[in-house]
Protein backbone atom coordinates (compact mmCIF):
# COMPACT_ATOMS: atom_id res chain seq x y z
CA UNK A 1 0.00 0.00 0.00
CA UNK A 2 1.29 3.52 -0.84
CA UNK A 3 0.56 6.39 1.55
CA UNK A 4 1.42 9.80 0.01
CA UNK A 5 1.85 12.86 2.21
CA UNK A 6 2.14 16.27 0.55
CA UNK A 7 4.14 18.92 2.36
CA UNK A 8 4.72 22.40 1.02
CA UNK A 9 8.39 23.44 1.00
CA UNK A 10 9.35 27.08 0.54
CA UNK A 11 12.73 28.69 0.30
CA UNK A 12 13.26 31.76 2.42
CA UNK A 13 15.41 33.49 -0.15
CA UNK A 14 14.83 31.87 -3.50
CA UNK A 15 12.57 29.49 -5.48
CA UNK A 16 9.92 27.63 -3.45
CA UNK A 17 10.09 23.84 -3.78
CA UNK A 18 7.37 21.28 -3.21
CA UNK A 19 8.26 18.28 -1.04
CA UNK A 20 6.43 15.00 -1.68
CA UNK A 21 6.75 12.23 0.92
CA UNK A 22 5.69 8.67 0.08
CA UNK A 23 5.67 5.87 2.67
CA UNK A 24 5.18 2.37 1.28
CA UNK A 25 4.50 -0.87 3.18
CA UNK A 26 2.51 0.55 6.11
CA UNK A 27 -1.16 1.22 6.65
CA UNK A 28 -3.57 2.36 9.31
CA UNK A 29 -2.32 3.42 12.71
CA UNK A 30 1.29 2.44 12.04
CA UNK A 31 1.40 4.50 8.86
CA UNK A 32 0.07 7.49 10.78
CA UNK A 33 2.67 7.00 13.52
CA UNK A 34 5.53 6.76 11.02
CA UNK A 35 4.51 9.97 9.26
CA UNK A 36 3.98 11.80 12.55
CA UNK A 37 7.49 10.89 13.76
CA UNK A 38 9.22 12.21 10.62
CA UNK A 39 10.94 15.53 11.34
CA UNK A 40 10.50 16.35 7.65
CA UNK A 41 6.75 16.49 8.11
CA UNK A 42 7.02 18.99 10.95
CA UNK A 43 8.37 21.48 8.39
CA UNK A 44 5.15 21.45 6.39
CA UNK A 45 4.41 25.07 7.21
CA UNK A 46 7.98 26.39 7.42
CA UNK A 47 10.44 27.87 4.94
CA UNK A 48 13.33 25.45 4.41
CA UNK A 49 16.04 25.17 1.80
CA UNK A 50 16.83 22.03 -0.25
CA UNK A 51 19.99 21.69 1.86
CA UNK A 52 17.91 21.53 5.05
CA UNK A 53 15.66 18.89 3.51
CA UNK A 54 18.65 16.69 2.65
CA UNK A 55 20.06 17.08 6.17
CA UNK A 56 16.77 16.10 7.79
CA UNK A 57 16.33 13.25 5.31
CA UNK A 58 19.40 11.46 6.68
CA UNK A 59 17.70 10.79 10.01
CA UNK A 60 14.32 9.76 8.58
CA UNK A 61 14.97 6.00 8.39
CA UNK A 62 15.81 5.85 12.09
CA UNK A 63 12.76 7.96 12.93
CA UNK A 64 10.50 5.46 11.16
CA UNK A 65 12.12 2.53 13.01
CA UNK A 66 11.56 4.25 16.38
CA UNK A 67 7.93 5.01 15.47
CA UNK A 68 7.20 1.30 14.95
CA UNK A 69 8.66 0.08 18.26
CA UNK A 70 5.55 0.87 20.37
CA UNK A 71 3.62 -1.51 18.10
CA UNK A 72 6.06 -4.35 18.71
CA UNK A 73 8.14 -4.08 15.50
CA UNK A 74 11.77 -3.74 16.58
CA UNK A 75 13.46 -5.03 13.40
CA UNK A 76 11.84 -3.29 10.45
CA UNK A 77 13.69 -2.88 7.16
CA UNK A 78 13.61 0.71 5.89
CA UNK A 79 15.12 1.94 2.62
CA UNK A 80 14.85 5.49 1.29
CA UNK A 81 15.62 7.64 -1.71
CA UNK A 82 15.46 11.39 -2.28
CA UNK A 83 14.79 12.32 -5.86
CA UNK A 84 14.61 15.62 -7.70
CA UNK A 85 11.68 15.73 -10.09
CA UNK A 86 10.02 18.38 -12.18
CA UNK A 87 7.48 18.76 -9.34
CA UNK A 88 10.15 19.24 -6.66
CA UNK A 89 11.81 16.91 -4.17
CA UNK A 90 10.37 13.43 -3.69
CA UNK A 91 11.28 11.43 -0.53
CA UNK A 92 10.38 7.75 -0.87
CA UNK A 93 10.45 5.33 2.09
CA UNK A 94 9.93 1.61 1.61
CA UNK A 95 9.18 -0.19 4.90
CA UNK A 96 9.04 -3.91 5.65
CA UNK A 97 7.85 -4.25 9.28
CA UNK A 98 9.10 -7.82 9.66
CA UNK A 99 8.02 -10.13 12.46
CA UNK A 100 6.64 -8.51 15.63
CA UNK A 101 8.09 -8.99 19.10
CA UNK A 102 6.10 -11.62 21.02
CA UNK A 103 5.69 -11.55 24.79
CA UNK A 104 7.44 -14.62 26.19
CA UNK A 105 6.98 -14.13 29.94
CA UNK A 106 4.72 -11.78 31.91
CA UNK A 107 5.01 -11.39 35.68
CA UNK A 108 2.38 -8.92 36.93
CA UNK A 109 1.51 -8.83 40.63
CA UNK A 110 0.41 -6.56 43.46
CA UNK A 111 2.08 -7.01 46.84
CA UNK A 112 0.34 -6.01 50.05
CA UNK A 113 -3.28 -6.25 51.18
CA UNK A 114 -4.42 -4.25 48.14
CA UNK A 115 -3.66 -7.25 45.97
CA UNK A 116 -6.59 -9.11 47.57
CA UNK A 117 -9.19 -6.54 46.48
CA UNK A 118 -11.64 -7.87 43.90
CA UNK A 119 -11.30 -4.91 41.51
CA UNK A 120 -7.51 -5.06 41.73
CA UNK A 121 -7.44 -8.81 41.03
CA UNK A 122 -9.72 -8.22 38.06
CA UNK A 123 -7.38 -5.52 36.69
CA UNK A 124 -4.43 -7.90 37.01
CA UNK A 125 -6.34 -10.67 35.21
CA UNK A 126 -7.22 -8.31 32.37
CA UNK A 127 -3.62 -7.15 31.93
CA UNK A 128 -2.48 -7.11 28.31
CA UNK A 129 -0.36 -8.09 26.47
CA UNK A 130 -0.31 -11.67 27.73
CA UNK A 131 2.36 -14.29 26.86
CA UNK A 132 1.96 -15.16 23.19
CA UNK A 133 0.58 -11.69 22.33
CA UNK A 134 2.35 -9.11 20.20
CA UNK A 135 4.12 -6.53 22.36
CA UNK A 136 2.15 -3.29 22.31
CA UNK A 137 3.44 -0.44 24.48
CA UNK A 138 0.11 1.43 24.45
CA UNK A 139 -1.73 -1.64 25.65
CA UNK A 140 0.91 -2.16 28.35
CA UNK A 141 0.56 1.40 29.67
CA UNK A 142 -3.23 1.22 29.60
CA UNK A 143 -3.24 -2.02 31.61
CA UNK A 144 -0.69 -0.66 34.08
CA UNK A 145 -2.83 2.46 34.63
CA UNK A 146 -5.92 0.28 35.14
CA UNK A 147 -4.20 -1.49 38.06
CA UNK A 148 -3.08 1.84 39.55
CA UNK A 149 -6.63 3.22 39.25
CA UNK A 150 -8.15 0.11 40.83
CA UNK A 151 -5.82 0.53 43.81
CA UNK A 152 -6.64 4.23 44.15
CA UNK A 153 -10.39 3.59 43.85
CA UNK A 154 -10.27 1.13 46.76
CA UNK A 155 -8.35 3.53 49.02
CA UNK A 156 -4.70 2.64 48.38
CA UNK A 157 -3.60 6.17 47.59
CA UNK A 158 0.12 5.52 48.15
CA UNK A 159 0.35 2.47 45.90
CA UNK A 160 3.34 2.60 43.54
CA UNK A 161 4.93 0.50 40.84
CA UNK A 162 8.21 -0.60 42.41
CA UNK A 163 9.20 -2.59 39.32
CA UNK A 164 8.09 -1.77 35.80
CA UNK A 165 10.39 -3.30 33.24
CA UNK A 166 9.94 -4.55 29.66
CA UNK A 167 13.00 -6.39 28.37
CA UNK A 168 13.13 -6.81 24.59
CA UNK A 169 15.47 -9.20 22.75
CA UNK A 170 15.77 -7.87 19.21
CA UNK A 171 17.64 -11.01 18.10
CA UNK A 172 14.99 -13.42 19.41
CA UNK A 173 12.04 -11.06 18.78
CA UNK A 174 10.74 -11.74 22.29
CA UNK A 175 9.92 -9.64 25.35
CA UNK A 176 9.65 -10.25 29.09
CA UNK A 177 7.33 -8.10 31.24
CA UNK A 178 8.08 -7.59 34.93
CA UNK A 179 5.55 -5.34 36.71
CA UNK A 180 5.15 -5.22 40.48
CA UNK A 181 3.05 -2.86 42.59
CA UNK A 182 3.32 -2.26 46.31
CA UNK A 183 -0.18 -1.33 47.49
CA UNK A 184 0.87 0.22 50.79
CA UNK A 185 -1.74 0.75 53.50
CA UNK A 186 -5.36 1.51 52.84
CA UNK A 187 -6.68 5.01 53.54
CA UNK A 188 -9.90 5.99 55.27
CA UNK A 189 -12.18 8.99 55.16
CA UNK A 190 -11.24 11.70 57.58
CA UNK A 191 -13.02 14.86 58.65
CA UNK A 192 -15.50 16.45 56.23
CA UNK A 193 -15.04 20.23 56.40
CA UNK A 194 -17.92 22.33 55.05
CA UNK A 195 -17.49 25.97 54.14
CA UNK A 196 -19.81 28.62 55.55
CA UNK A 197 -23.29 28.33 54.04
CA UNK A 198 -26.95 28.90 54.83
CA UNK A 199 -27.15 25.58 56.71
CA UNK A 200 -25.49 24.33 59.91
CA UNK A 201 -22.90 21.52 59.56
CA UNK A 202 -25.18 18.97 61.27
CA UNK A 203 -27.71 19.34 58.45
CA UNK A 204 -25.09 19.11 55.70
CA UNK A 205 -23.53 16.03 57.29
CA UNK A 206 -26.71 14.10 56.46
CA UNK A 207 -25.71 14.20 52.78
CA UNK A 208 -22.46 12.27 53.46
CA UNK A 209 -22.85 8.76 51.95
CA UNK A 210 -20.13 7.07 54.03
CA UNK A 211 -19.80 6.17 57.68
CA UNK A 212 -17.03 7.74 59.83
CA UNK A 213 -13.60 6.10 59.31
CA UNK A 214 -14.91 4.12 56.31
CA UNK A 215 -12.33 3.17 53.67
CA UNK A 216 -11.70 5.97 51.18
CA UNK A 217 -13.37 5.78 47.76
CA UNK A 218 -13.38 8.43 44.99
CA UNK A 219 -16.82 7.15 43.92
CA UNK A 220 -18.23 8.08 47.31
CA UNK A 221 -16.70 11.56 46.99
CA UNK A 222 -18.56 11.98 43.70
CA UNK A 223 -21.77 10.71 45.32
CA UNK A 224 -21.52 13.40 48.00
CA UNK A 225 -21.06 16.07 45.35
CA UNK A 226 -24.02 14.81 43.32
CA UNK A 227 -26.27 14.72 46.38
CA UNK A 228 -25.46 18.31 47.24
CA UNK A 229 -26.05 19.39 43.63
CA UNK A 230 -29.39 17.54 43.45
CA UNK A 231 -30.56 19.17 46.69
CA UNK A 232 -30.93 22.42 44.70
CA UNK A 233 -29.72 24.62 47.55
CA UNK A 234 -26.40 25.72 46.06
CA UNK A 235 -25.19 27.61 42.99
CA UNK A 236 -21.80 25.86 43.09
CA UNK A 237 -20.59 22.73 44.84
CA UNK A 238 -16.96 21.62 45.10
CA UNK A 239 -15.99 18.43 46.96
CA UNK A 240 -12.25 17.75 47.05
CA UNK A 241 -10.07 15.31 49.01
CA UNK A 242 -7.18 17.18 50.64
CA UNK A 243 -4.31 14.83 49.81
CA UNK A 244 -1.74 17.22 51.29
CA UNK A 245 -3.14 16.98 54.82
CA UNK A 246 -3.44 13.22 55.23
CA UNK A 247 -2.74 12.15 58.81
CA UNK A 248 -2.88 8.60 60.17
CA UNK A 249 -4.05 7.40 56.75
CA UNK A 250 -7.20 9.58 57.05
CA UNK A 251 -8.11 11.76 54.08
CA UNK A 252 -9.88 15.04 54.97
CA UNK A 253 -12.61 16.18 52.57
CA UNK A 254 -13.10 19.89 51.85
CA UNK A 255 -16.57 20.97 50.69
CA UNK A 256 -17.04 24.48 49.30
CA UNK A 257 -20.62 25.67 48.87
CA UNK A 258 -22.11 28.83 47.38
CA UNK A 259 -25.82 29.43 48.14
CA UNK A 260 -28.19 29.56 45.19
CA UNK A 261 -30.85 32.22 44.74
CA UNK A 262 -33.35 31.50 47.51
CA UNK A 263 -36.60 32.38 45.71
CA UNK A 264 -37.39 31.62 42.07
CA UNK A 265 -40.26 33.10 40.08
CA UNK A 266 -41.42 31.51 36.83
CA UNK A 267 -43.86 32.56 34.12
CA UNK A 268 -44.53 31.28 30.65
CA UNK A 269 -47.02 30.47 27.94
CA UNK A 270 -47.65 27.02 26.49
CA UNK A 271 -49.91 25.22 24.06
CA UNK A 272 -51.34 21.73 23.76
CA UNK A 273 -54.25 20.37 21.81
CA UNK A 274 -55.36 18.52 24.97
CA UNK A 275 -55.67 21.65 27.14
CA UNK A 276 -55.50 24.46 24.59
CA UNK A 277 -53.24 27.52 24.93
CA UNK A 278 -52.42 28.60 28.45
CA UNK A 279 -50.21 30.57 30.83
CA UNK A 280 -48.29 29.42 33.88
CA UNK A 281 -46.93 31.38 36.85
CA UNK A 282 -45.16 29.95 39.85
CA UNK A 283 -42.82 30.58 42.72
CA UNK A 284 -40.41 28.30 44.52
CA UNK A 285 -38.69 28.82 47.85
CA UNK A 286 -35.58 26.65 47.68
CA UNK A 287 -35.29 26.65 51.46
CA UNK A 288 -37.62 28.12 54.07
CA UNK A 289 -35.47 27.45 57.15
CA UNK A 290 -32.14 26.01 58.26
CA UNK A 291 -33.60 22.50 58.05
CA UNK A 292 -33.89 22.78 54.26
CA UNK A 293 -37.68 22.71 53.98
CA UNK A 294 -39.03 23.72 50.54
CA UNK A 295 -42.20 25.47 49.36
CA UNK A 296 -43.72 25.81 45.89
CA UNK A 297 -46.88 27.36 44.43
CA UNK A 298 -48.14 27.15 40.83
CA UNK A 299 -51.07 28.55 38.87
CA UNK A 300 -52.11 27.41 35.38
CA UNK A 301 -54.82 28.98 33.28
CA UNK A 302 -55.58 27.32 29.94
CA UNK A 303 -58.51 27.06 27.59
CA UNK A 304 -59.68 23.72 29.00
CA UNK A 305 -57.86 23.57 32.33
CA UNK A 306 -57.36 25.89 35.30
CA UNK A 307 -55.47 24.82 38.38
CA UNK A 308 -53.74 26.13 41.48
CA UNK A 309 -51.50 24.09 43.75
CA UNK A 310 -49.12 24.42 46.67
CA UNK A 311 -46.53 21.95 47.92
CA UNK A 312 -44.41 21.81 51.06
CA UNK A 313 -41.48 19.41 51.22
CA UNK A 314 -39.45 18.28 54.22
CA UNK A 315 -36.23 16.64 52.94
CA UNK A 316 -34.45 14.11 55.11
CA UNK A 317 -31.04 13.76 53.43
CA UNK A 318 -29.41 10.38 53.76
CA UNK A 319 -28.75 7.15 51.89
CA UNK A 320 -32.40 6.88 50.76
CA UNK A 321 -32.90 10.54 49.79
CA UNK A 322 -36.09 10.51 51.85
CA UNK A 323 -38.65 13.33 52.08
CA UNK A 324 -42.13 14.08 53.43
CA UNK A 325 -44.39 15.99 51.04
CA UNK A 326 -47.64 17.83 51.66
CA UNK A 327 -49.82 19.52 49.08
CA UNK A 328 -53.16 21.11 48.34
CA UNK A 329 -54.73 22.14 45.07
CA UNK A 330 -57.78 23.06 43.06
CA UNK A 331 -58.50 21.90 39.51
CA UNK A 332 -61.17 22.94 37.02
CA UNK A 333 -61.12 20.91 33.79
CA UNK A 334 -63.58 21.20 30.92
CA UNK A 335 -63.25 18.74 28.03
CA UNK A 336 -65.59 17.47 25.32
CA UNK A 337 -66.23 14.45 27.56
CA UNK A 338 -66.59 15.92 31.05
CA UNK A 339 -66.42 18.94 33.30
CA UNK A 340 -64.99 18.59 36.80
CA UNK A 341 -64.14 20.90 39.69
CA UNK A 342 -62.36 19.43 42.67
CA UNK A 343 -60.04 20.18 45.55
CA UNK A 344 -57.41 17.80 46.84
CA UNK A 345 -55.13 17.38 49.83
CA UNK A 346 -52.12 15.04 49.66
CA UNK A 347 -49.47 13.74 52.02
CA UNK A 348 -46.78 11.23 51.11
CA UNK A 349 -43.32 9.94 51.79
CA UNK A 350 -40.84 9.57 48.91
CA UNK A 351 -37.49 7.80 48.95
CA UNK A 352 -34.97 5.93 46.82
CA UNK A 353 -35.69 2.20 47.03
CA UNK A 354 -33.59 -0.45 45.26
CA UNK A 355 -32.82 1.95 42.43
CA UNK A 356 -36.44 3.17 42.10
CA UNK A 357 -38.19 6.24 43.46
CA UNK A 358 -40.88 4.95 45.80
CA UNK A 359 -43.79 7.14 46.93
CA UNK A 360 -46.37 6.08 49.55
CA UNK A 361 -49.11 8.41 50.70
CA UNK A 362 -52.71 9.44 51.18
CA UNK A 363 -54.97 11.69 49.12
CA UNK A 364 -58.36 13.24 49.76
CA UNK A 365 -60.36 14.34 46.70
CA UNK A 366 -63.63 16.24 46.90
CA UNK A 367 -65.63 17.95 44.17
CA UNK A 368 -68.35 18.07 41.56
CA UNK A 369 -68.29 16.73 38.04
CA UNK A 370 -70.55 16.35 35.03
CA UNK A 371 -70.12 13.47 32.62
CA UNK A 372 -72.52 12.06 30.03
CA UNK A 373 -75.05 14.81 30.88
CA UNK A 374 -75.21 13.61 34.49
CA UNK A 375 -74.03 15.64 37.47
CA UNK A 376 -72.38 14.03 40.47
CA UNK A 377 -70.63 15.03 43.65
CA UNK A 378 -68.17 12.71 45.37
CA UNK A 379 -65.58 12.52 48.12
CA UNK A 380 -62.79 9.98 48.04
CA UNK A 381 -60.03 9.22 50.54
CA UNK A 382 -57.50 6.76 49.22
CA UNK A 383 -54.02 5.40 49.72
CA UNK A 384 -51.64 5.47 46.78
CA UNK A 385 -48.15 4.33 45.96
CA UNK A 386 -45.83 4.54 42.97
CA UNK A 387 -42.56 2.98 41.87
CA UNK A 388 -40.77 4.89 39.13
CA UNK A 389 -37.41 4.83 37.41
CA UNK A 390 -35.84 6.35 34.33
CA UNK A 391 -32.44 6.20 32.66
CA UNK A 392 -31.07 8.01 29.62
CA UNK A 393 -27.83 9.16 28.06
CA UNK A 394 -29.28 12.71 27.93
CA UNK A 395 -32.58 13.64 29.58
CA UNK A 396 -33.00 16.77 27.46
CA UNK A 397 -32.87 14.78 24.21
CA UNK A 398 -32.15 11.09 24.84
CA UNK A 399 -30.92 8.91 21.99
CA UNK A 400 -31.09 5.90 24.28
CA UNK A 401 -33.20 5.63 27.41
CA UNK A 402 -36.25 4.23 29.14
CA UNK A 403 -38.77 4.98 31.85
CA UNK A 404 -41.17 2.82 33.85
CA UNK A 405 -43.80 3.61 36.47
CA UNK A 406 -46.11 1.37 38.51
CA UNK A 407 -49.02 2.98 40.38
CA UNK A 408 -51.45 1.56 42.96
CA UNK A 409 -54.53 3.17 44.57
CA UNK A 410 -56.99 1.82 47.13
CA UNK A 411 -60.01 3.39 48.84
CA UNK A 412 -62.24 1.59 51.37
CA UNK A 413 -65.89 2.67 51.32
CA UNK A 414 -67.11 4.51 54.38
CA UNK A 415 -63.74 5.99 55.32
CA UNK A 416 -64.45 9.50 53.99
CA UNK A 417 -65.26 7.87 50.63
CA UNK A 418 -68.51 7.52 48.71
CA UNK A 419 -67.35 4.28 47.10
CA UNK A 420 -64.53 1.76 47.37
CA UNK A 421 -62.10 1.08 44.55
CA UNK A 422 -58.69 -0.36 43.79
CA UNK A 423 -56.60 0.58 40.79
CA UNK A 424 -53.30 -0.39 39.18
CA UNK A 425 -51.46 1.35 36.33
CA UNK A 426 -48.27 0.56 34.47
CA UNK A 427 -46.52 2.93 32.05
CA UNK A 428 -43.34 2.29 30.09
CA UNK A 429 -41.36 3.99 27.35
CA UNK A 430 -38.25 2.97 25.40
CA UNK A 431 -36.00 5.04 23.11
CA UNK A 432 -33.38 3.37 20.89
CA UNK A 433 -30.96 4.88 18.36
CA UNK A 434 -31.18 3.74 14.75
CA UNK A 435 -28.09 5.22 13.18
CA UNK A 436 -26.76 8.69 13.88
CA UNK A 437 -29.91 10.68 13.08
CA UNK A 438 -32.78 8.30 13.82
CA UNK A 439 -34.64 7.23 16.96
CA UNK A 440 -37.17 4.46 17.56
CA UNK A 441 -39.68 5.26 20.30
CA UNK A 442 -42.14 2.76 21.78
CA UNK A 443 -44.70 3.35 24.52
CA UNK A 444 -47.14 1.16 26.49
CA UNK A 445 -49.79 2.07 29.10
CA UNK A 446 -51.92 -0.45 31.00
CA UNK A 447 -54.56 0.07 33.67
CA UNK A 448 -57.19 -1.87 35.55
CA UNK A 449 -59.53 -1.20 38.45
CA UNK A 450 -62.28 -2.73 40.56
CA UNK A 451 -64.93 -0.32 41.84
CA UNK A 452 -68.22 -0.69 43.71
CA UNK A 453 -69.98 2.33 42.19
CA UNK A 454 -68.39 3.53 38.96
CA UNK A 455 -70.68 6.58 38.82
CA UNK A 456 -69.04 7.99 41.97
CA UNK A 457 -65.58 8.13 40.38
CA UNK A 458 -64.55 11.59 39.12
CA UNK A 459 -63.13 11.73 35.57
CA UNK A 460 -59.49 11.86 36.71
CA UNK A 461 -59.83 8.41 38.31
CA UNK A 462 -61.50 6.80 35.29
CA UNK A 463 -59.63 5.49 32.25
CA UNK A 464 -59.87 7.34 28.94
CA UNK A 465 -57.85 7.15 25.73
CA UNK A 466 -57.15 9.58 22.91
CA UNK A 467 -55.09 12.75 22.70
CA UNK A 468 -51.54 14.03 22.32
CA UNK A 469 -49.88 11.51 24.63
CA UNK A 470 -52.33 8.64 24.23
CA UNK A 471 -53.75 7.70 20.81
CA UNK A 472 -53.19 10.39 18.22
CA UNK A 473 -55.82 10.78 15.53
CA UNK A 474 -58.50 11.01 18.27
CA UNK A 475 -59.57 13.90 20.49
CA UNK A 476 -58.53 14.13 24.13
CA UNK A 477 -60.49 11.50 26.16
CA UNK A 478 -62.59 10.61 23.10
CA UNK A 479 -62.18 6.86 23.64
CA UNK A 480 -63.89 4.94 26.43
CA UNK A 481 -67.00 3.01 27.32
CA UNK A 482 -70.21 4.78 26.30
CA UNK A 483 -73.66 4.89 27.88
CA UNK A 484 -76.97 4.14 26.17
CA UNK A 485 -76.94 7.60 24.58
CA UNK A 486 -73.51 7.00 23.05
CA UNK A 487 -71.73 9.41 25.41
CA UNK A 488 -68.25 8.50 26.66
CA UNK A 489 -68.13 7.74 30.39
CA UNK A 490 -64.66 6.16 30.65
CA UNK A 491 -63.59 2.62 31.40
CA UNK A 492 -62.27 0.32 34.11
CA UNK A 493 -59.45 -0.98 31.89
CA UNK A 494 -56.87 0.73 29.70
CA UNK A 495 -54.57 -0.60 26.99
CA UNK A 496 -52.69 1.86 24.75
CA UNK A 497 -49.43 1.59 22.84
CA UNK A 498 -47.38 3.43 20.25
CA UNK A 499 -44.44 2.94 17.92
CA UNK A 500 -42.69 5.88 16.31
CA UNK A 501 -39.71 6.47 14.04
CA UNK A 502 -37.97 9.87 14.08
CA UNK A 503 -35.33 11.12 11.67
CA UNK A 504 -33.50 14.44 12.07
CA UNK A 505 -32.48 16.05 8.79
CA UNK A 506 -30.91 19.11 10.44
CA UNK A 507 -29.33 19.58 13.86
CA UNK A 508 -32.61 20.64 15.49
CA UNK A 509 -35.27 19.75 12.92
CA UNK A 510 -36.70 16.36 12.10
CA UNK A 511 -39.78 14.39 11.10
CA UNK A 512 -41.63 11.36 12.44
CA UNK A 513 -44.03 8.63 11.39
CA UNK A 514 -46.08 6.80 14.01
CA UNK A 515 -48.88 4.34 14.76
CA UNK A 516 -50.87 4.48 18.02
CA UNK A 517 -53.53 2.05 19.19
CA UNK A 518 -55.64 0.81 22.09
CA UNK A 519 -58.82 1.51 24.03
CA UNK A 520 -60.34 2.38 27.40
CA UNK A 521 -63.08 -0.14 28.13
CA UNK A 522 -65.02 -2.33 30.52
CA UNK A 523 -64.96 -6.11 30.70
CA UNK A 524 -65.70 -7.68 27.33
CA UNK A 525 -65.96 -4.33 25.51
CA UNK A 526 -62.44 -3.89 24.11
CA UNK A 527 -62.49 -2.22 20.69
CA UNK A 528 -59.10 -1.67 19.04
CA UNK A 529 -58.75 1.89 17.79
CA UNK A 530 -55.70 2.69 15.64
CA UNK A 531 -54.43 6.09 14.59
CA UNK A 532 -51.46 6.85 12.32
CA UNK A 533 -49.77 9.93 11.01
CA UNK A 534 -46.68 12.04 10.46
CA UNK A 535 -45.10 14.77 12.52
CA UNK A 536 -42.59 17.61 12.65
CA UNK A 537 -39.96 17.81 15.43
CA UNK A 538 -38.02 20.82 16.73
CA UNK A 539 -35.45 20.71 19.52
CA UNK A 540 -36.35 23.97 21.24
CA UNK A 541 -34.59 25.42 24.32
CA UNK A 542 -37.48 24.18 26.50
CA UNK A 543 -37.75 20.67 25.09
CA UNK A 544 -38.95 18.82 22.03
CA UNK A 545 -41.81 20.55 20.19
CA UNK A 546 -44.01 17.98 18.43
CA UNK A 547 -46.55 18.86 15.76
CA UNK A 548 -48.38 15.74 14.56
CA UNK A 549 -51.05 15.22 11.92
CA UNK A 550 -52.96 11.96 12.41
CA UNK A 551 -56.19 10.23 11.50
CA UNK A 552 -57.97 7.04 12.59
CA UNK A 553 -57.19 4.08 10.35
CA UNK A 554 -59.21 1.52 12.31
CA UNK A 555 -62.12 2.77 14.40
CA UNK A 556 -65.90 3.13 14.54
CA UNK A 557 -65.56 6.86 15.28
CA UNK A 558 -64.93 8.21 11.78
CA UNK A 559 -61.78 9.26 9.98
CA UNK A 560 -61.34 12.99 10.65
CA UNK A 561 -57.79 14.37 10.44
CA UNK A 562 -56.52 15.94 13.67
CA UNK A 563 -53.51 18.08 14.55
CA UNK A 564 -51.70 17.40 17.84
CA UNK A 565 -49.27 19.79 19.52
CA UNK A 566 -47.16 18.94 22.58
CA UNK A 567 -43.99 20.29 24.20
CA UNK A 568 -41.76 18.67 26.79
CA UNK A 569 -39.21 15.96 27.56
CA UNK A 570 -39.36 12.50 26.01
CA UNK A 571 -39.02 10.68 29.35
Amino acid sequence: MVVPVLVMFASAVAHAEKLIITVEGLEGEMADAARANLTLQSYALRDVTPTQVRRLFTRSEQEIRVALEPYGYYNPQVSSTLETTKDGLHAIFKVTPGDPVIVKNSDVRVDGEGGTMRSVRAAVRRFRPQPGDRLNHGQYEESKNAIANALANTGYLRARAVTHRVEVSRQANTANIDLRFDSGERHRFGEVRFSESQFPPEFLERFIPWEPKEFYSPDEVLTLQQRLVNADYFATVSVQPNLKQIENLEVPIDVTLTPAKRTIYTAGVYASTDTGPGVHVGTQRRWTNTKGHKFQADIDYAQRLSSASTAYRIPLPGPNNRSFNFGAGYRDEDTDTSHSQNARITANEAREWHGFTRTLGLQYLDGDFEIASEQHSSSLFFAEGTLAKKAANDFFFPRRGWSAALGLRFAPEGVLSDTSFSQITLDGKRILPLGRRQRFISRLSLGAMAVDDFDELPPELRFFAGGDRSIRGFDYQQLGTTNAAGEVIGGTYLVTGSVELERYFLERWGAAVFVDGGDAFRTGEFDLNIGAGVGLRWLSPVGVVRVDVAKPVSSKLGDAIRVHLSIGPDL
